[in-house]
């Protein structure tokens, strides 16, 4: 089995020893996850950065990256600012998208990342599919440390197999049907049931197949109404029942900006406020477009914690 560097050191860490390492790996303060598909990640004591998408259809046009200077622009930013990781996607997974051809996908990922790792190559590459061919693309030919499923495998059954195989970390996130149908008419009988025993299931059958690091991000936005995102986040704490990094992705999403009457160009001040919210209920990880606000919360957060 092929290991890079990230997934030697992750190795088979439980949940306290995986957190541990990166935090020893990106700085203690923290975790930043850029998204050139859809948005950033945060992980409290850890460096952070911002997001830019080379797909031409993101639910906000402030992180649309398309030409490769633009591209290369906003990765060298990024690492100027103190990212330590960047997700990279090319099929977008706003509400109502359109489908992209495999093919397609694969060619924008590969310009894609000759740009990251010609632009920053020390930096941990993770990468937004849900197709497993794509997955397997991306590792044997960049060599990408982790990758970040949007549908829990149901997309391509093939997924967690492949994962499992190449040995790196897999973000599992809850969805209910597909980028183009998930906001169309979401309907549960017990909403919060039905998300808990869904990702209980993937989380278990991943463990039989052998993956050792995986990261739960509970889907706000995917597959459920305004006021069911906000029950999830009322309950946030409660997973961490599976005892794995939990990763919360609200940054300018329309449960916010649909409850404030805004857009999401003006709902950063609802993200903060949100972002504050998760990390008091025990959030590692937070997928973020501002980097610097996202920085300012995390910080506030650790000085309030650690007096």
């Amino acid at each position: 089995m092929r290991q890079n560097k990230h997934q030697k050191a992750l190795g088979t860490l439980k949940l306290r020893d995986f957190l541990t390492i990166f935090a020893v790996n990106y700085e203690r303060a923290t975790f930043l996850y850029d998204t050139l598909s859809r948005r950033a990640l945060i992980q409290p004591r850890q460096p952070a950065g911002d997001g830019h998408n080379v797909t031409p259809d993101s639910f906000y046009a402030g992180s649309r990256q398309q030409s490769e200077e633009e591209i290369g622009k906003r990765v060298r930013q990024i690492a100027k600012e103190g990212a330590s990781m960047l997700d990279i996607g090319a099929y977008s997974s706003r509400p109502g998208a359109d489908d992209v051809p495999i093919e397609e996908e694969m060619a924008r990922l590969r310009r894609g990342l000759t740009i990251v790792k010609r632009e920053a190559p020390d930096l941990v590459v993770s990468v937004d599919t849900f197709r497993a061919d794509v997955a397997r693309m991306c590792i044997e030919e960049f060599g990408i440390d982790i990758i970040n499923d949007i549908s829990g495998g149901l997309l391509d059954r093939n997924m967690f197999r492949t994962v499992a195989k190449t040995g790196v970390p897999y973000i599992l996130m809850h969805m209910q049907g597909t980028p183009q149908t998930m906001q169309q008419a979401p309907h549960y009988e017990d909403f919060l049931k039905e998300v808990f025993l869904y990702l209980a299931e993937k989380v278990a059958r991943l463990h039989d197949l052998g993956v050792k690091d995986i990261i739960i991000d509970p889907g706000f936005g995917f597959g459920k109404t305004l006021e069911q995102n906000y029950e999830l986040m009322n309950h946030l704490e409660e997973l961490h029942v599976f005892k794995q990094p939990l990763l919360v992705g609200i940054s300018r999403k329309s449960m916010i900006y649909k409850l404030l009457e805004t857009t999401p160009e003006e709902s950063l001040n609802g993200t903060t406020m949100l972002h504050t919210v998760s990390l008091l209920k025990g959030a590692h990880i937070l997928r973020v477009h501002d980097v610097k606000a996202a920085r300012e919360v995390v910080r506030m957060y650790e000085q309030m914690t650690a007096v």
